[in-house]
């Protein structure tokens, strides 16, 4: 097999694997979305209420859980579409960016949402993979993620601008900006290494 080939089979494993992946992280979230409704929505108590120190625990779960069948399914298509995107790039540079985007979202709901409110959803993750595919291609200096995070612009980027307006009091806005900010992190934090460097790419 020639070095061309195996790059090919390369390429073509890693995009099976992210298929795979975010199929069945979506799976993941409506089957707790079913378990939830079973449960006559024993689970919504999983969600993070503001400043409390018990809820420190439910940073990551929250971001799985949904309140209703509609909410989730409002989520599943940018999730999927982002999230492959993303894992295009790298499977274990993915999960490392959904990690910090997940935990960072997390306790800025905690910290800022304000009071009595119960927050969860995957949608701060998908506005953490929105910025880091916008700034990925910039970071890296590859014009074809750059190409991608335009196209991506031009899709949500509407959505995103109404999803962190303050104005908007139906959604968590402090989520969606928490997460938006922590995905342009996540962009620089995990930006692949020039050859040369000490530090290799994932």
């Amino acid at each position: 097999m020639t070095d061309l080939d195996t790059r090919r089979w390369g390429t073509a494993d890693r995009a099976k694997a992210a298929v795979w992946l975010m199929a069945g992280w979506i799976a993941l979230l409506w089957v707790l979305e079913a378990i939830d409704y079973a449960t006559g929505h024993a689970l919504d108590t999983y969600g993070i209420t503001p400043r409390d120190p018990a809820e420190l625990a439910h940073v990551v779960p929250a971001s799985f859980l949904h309140f209703g069948f509609d909410h989730v399914a409002s989520n599943t298509v940018p999730l999927m579409v982002l999230g492959l995107l993303a894992a295009l790039g790298g499977l274990r540079r993915f999960l490392g960016v959904v990690a910090l985007i997940i935990v960072a979202d997390g306790l800025g709901v905690w910290l800022i949402s304000p009071s009595y409110t119960n927050t969860a959803g995957a949608s701060g993750l998908v506005f953490g993979l929105f910025g880091y595919l916008l700034v990925r291609g910039f970071v890296d200096r590859r014009l074809l993620d750059v190409v991608v995070g335009l196209l991506v612009a031009a899709v949500w980027g509407g959505s995103i601008l109404l999803g962190i307006s303050p104005t908007n009091t139906t959604v968590s806005w402090q989520g969606h900006l928490v997460g938006l900010l922590a995905g342009v992190a996540a962009a620089f934090l995990f930006r692949r290494r020039r050859r040369g460097t000490a530090v290799a790419a994932v």
